[in-house]
């Protein structure tokens, strides 16, 4: 029998902390019996919430934290403020002290992230970190990153991202080689900068084992799901990100008032409401919910801070898997034959540098 997967939970973390956090614990549980919890935050709220989820209590231990780090905080006041002693820092300690094989937080972004790399440090020869996320498409689902770590990118960052990309698609999707295309104007060779023609030419040259690199991507094929990884740089990524949220949200809501527009629109709501249904569910964002940062000595997982019970769930499953098919190793693997852009070597990136993270 395989040993558990233990996961360390932020529990203070997000908009709704622990009344939102332990219900999705206890739903992922349902998933995966083979998970054992760390709960880091305010003991007594924890425990009194915990009487009535017998089945999580006993797969959990509680560590008692004062401070919680505020959604509204800045990364470095965070660090300052929460550094030690904070349920977020706690639990990315977890991680780095190998208590936990992964930190799942509904919490401030750039807090986290800036915790994170503080705390973990960067894998060698990677340096800087991105945010992958799970991106529903007409096929299915594609990763996406970077989707907020940090403000533009080299072509070497881009190439680096399109490995890391690719080791993450290859567990969640079950495909030896992804598909990979880089975020651009068009798909012609001639578009973008030179960052990105840059990495294209690399990846294209070096027909890595791990990637299958396809070429430009536009951001109407993201949706489309022409490849398994779209890589971008932080920026554009977030505001492609929240662009699609906001997209998904208008049309349910353009769906819902022509629905109630008129008694035949409902009559004909009666007729199609399985098809609506299916659309509803497509368009879940709880169902991709949880961003995996790469490029750091530790698994950390980044939860919506608004979701329900449902969505925190779909995080920690996401870490589970990340753990339990090693990704670590995998992005390790990829990173011994990555393609290197020109003969320049990855540039150091210095540790006292604050992170520029997307709101």
């Amino acid at each position: 029998m395989s040993s558990p997967v233990r996961i360390a939970l932020d529990v203070m973390g997000g908009d709704h902390g622990p009344d939102v956090v332990l219900p999705g614990a206890e739903i992922a549980l349902t998933r995966h019996p083979d998970i054992a919890f760390l709960l880091y935050g305010d003991s007594a709220r924890i425990q009194q919430l915990l009487k009535d989820r017998p089945r999580l209590a006993a797969a959990s231990t509680v560590v008692h934290t004062d401070v919680v780090v505020r959604m509204d905080d800045k990364p470095s006041q965070a660090l300052r403020q929460g550094r030690r002693v904070s349920s977020m820092w706690r639990a990315i300690d977890a991680v780095r002290m190998k208590e936990a094989d992964c930190a799942v937080s509904a919490g401030n972004t750039g807090a986290l992230m800036a915790m994170a790399k503080v705390n973990l440090r960067m894998m060698s020869g990677i340096s800087r970190p991105a945010i992958a996320g799970l991106w529903p498409t007409m096929r299915g689902e594609s990763v996406v990153l970077d989707v907020g770590a940090s403000i533009g990118a080299t072509a070497q960052h881009l190439v680096d991202m399109a490995v890391m990309g690719a080791a993450m698609a290859r567990i969640v999707f079950d495909i030896e080689r992804p598909t990979v295309g880089l975020l651009n104007i068009g798909v012609e060779e001639i578009k973008g900068g030179e960052e990105v023609k840059e990495a294209a030419a690399a990846l294209r040259a070096a027909n890595h084992p791990g990637l299958a690199y396809h070429g430009f991507v536009e951001g109407d094929g993201i949706g489309q799901g022409i490849v398994d990884v779209v890589v971008t740089e932080g920026f554009s990524g977030n505001i492609a990100l929240k662009a699609a949220e906001g997209t998904a949200k208008q049309i349910s809501e353009f769906l819902r008032g022509a629905i109630s527009r008129s008694f035949m629109a409902k009559i004909g709501y009666l007729f199609a409401r399985g098809a609506f249904r299916a659309l509803r569910d497509k368009l879940d964002p709880r169902k991709s919910n949880g961003g995996v940062f790469l490029g750091l000595n530790g698994v950390v997982i980044k939860s919506h801070g608004g979701t329900d019970a449902e969505g925190f769930a779909s995080a920690v499953d996401i870490g589970y898997d990340m753990v339990r098919y090693q990704l670590l190793s995998r992005i390790e693997a990829g990173m011994n034959d990555r393609p290197q852009v020109g003969q320049a070597a990855v540039a150091d990136a210095s540790a006292s540098d604050e992170l520029q993270v997307p709101s």
